[in-house]
């Protein structure tokens, strides 16, 4: 056997079984932390994850040891890990789930869960916030897993995340694709307020288009040019269509007891690798069943 010099990955030169092989090739490790990879799903053959200790090794096999994996034995309430590499966790969040505490210092967060999560395989780990998403608002966001990641992303987000694409189920019928531009203020009760003209406030530029209508509800795909708090919400109820459930911003009906707001896609460069990334996270089946 021979190993690359990338660590932990190894190109095998004869016949072997798996866990007898890594057994061998990482002397340094107990042979229990050796089992919990294979369980964890974070040993690769042939760049796919396997937890099978007997799988057959034959010659020019790679077999590789991510750490940086999903761990597949860990379900996390609310959260689903789309990606996972060294600098970031790419997760779709639940409706319901805070992205990190508020000042009532709330315990379960999707930043506190995912802190337990990656200190399973090492306790020093860290996670480290990017943005955010409305308590009430699910779908794709991402976290960093170091500074560097993270000071690079916030520091160049403009430039670096080429798409925002949220799905927004408003109450009555929207004729036609738009654009709505505005300057957001913050009032005393925390509640954004809109205006025509710039009042200090920060500018929101909110694109939509129509996917689906009936008598009732339009479903719009929107993507923002900038990401202010609760700008879609604010937006769409200054269109005069709030989202179905956000009767913060105007909504008169809940049909499912959630706002009808889903963050679809994020696509982006990744900040070390310049890679270019997308991810999607699935219509929530409340939304789509609206239109069957």
């Amino acid at each position: 056997m021979r190993k690359n010099n990338s660590d932990e990955r190894w190109v095998i030169s004869q016949p072997n079984e798996l866990l007898k092989f890594l057994f061998e090739a990482m002397p340094e490790r107990s042979k229990k932390s050796v089992r919990e990879l294979l369980s964890r799903g974070q040993v690769f053959v042939n760049h796919e994850s396997t937890s099978q200790f007997n799988d057959a090794l034959v010659s020019g096999d790679v077999v590789e040891i991510r750490t940086s994996a999903p761990n597949k034995k860990i379900k996390i309430p609310g959260l689903e890990i789309l990606h996972e590499d060294d600098d970031l966790i790419i997760v779709n969040k639940e409706a319901g789930l805070l992205s990190i505490a508020s000042d009532k210092g709330d315990a379960k967060t999707a930043y506190r869960l995912l802190s337990d999560y990656v200190k399973h395989s090492n306790p020093k780990n860290r996670i480290y916030v990017v943005h955010r998403l409305d308590r009430e608002t699910s779908g794709v966001m991402m976290y960093a897993k170091n500074p560097s990641a993270q000071k690079t992303l916030q520091n160049n987000w403009k430039r670096l995340v080429t798409e925002r694409t949220y799905l927004a189920l408003v109450e009555g019928r929207v004729k036609e694709d738009g654009e709505i531009t505005s300057w957001l203020t913050e009032d005393n009760r925390l509640k954004m307020q809109s205006s025509k003209t710039e009042n200090n406030g920060k500018k929101a530029t909110t694109h939509y288009e129509v996917l689906k209508t009936n008598r009732k509800q339009t479903l719009l795909k929107v993507n923002l040019e900038t990401g202010r708090k609760n700008q879609i919400r604010i937006h769409m109820q200054e269109l005069g269509h709030p989202i179905v459930g956000d009767k913060k911003y105007g909504a008169t009906t809940n049909p499912f007891r959630r706002i009808g707001l889903h963050a679809s896609v994020i696509a982006f460069t990744h900040p070390a690798t310049h890679q270019q990334m997308r991810f999607e996270a699935p219509t929530p089946k409340v939304m789509a069943m609206s239109f069957k």
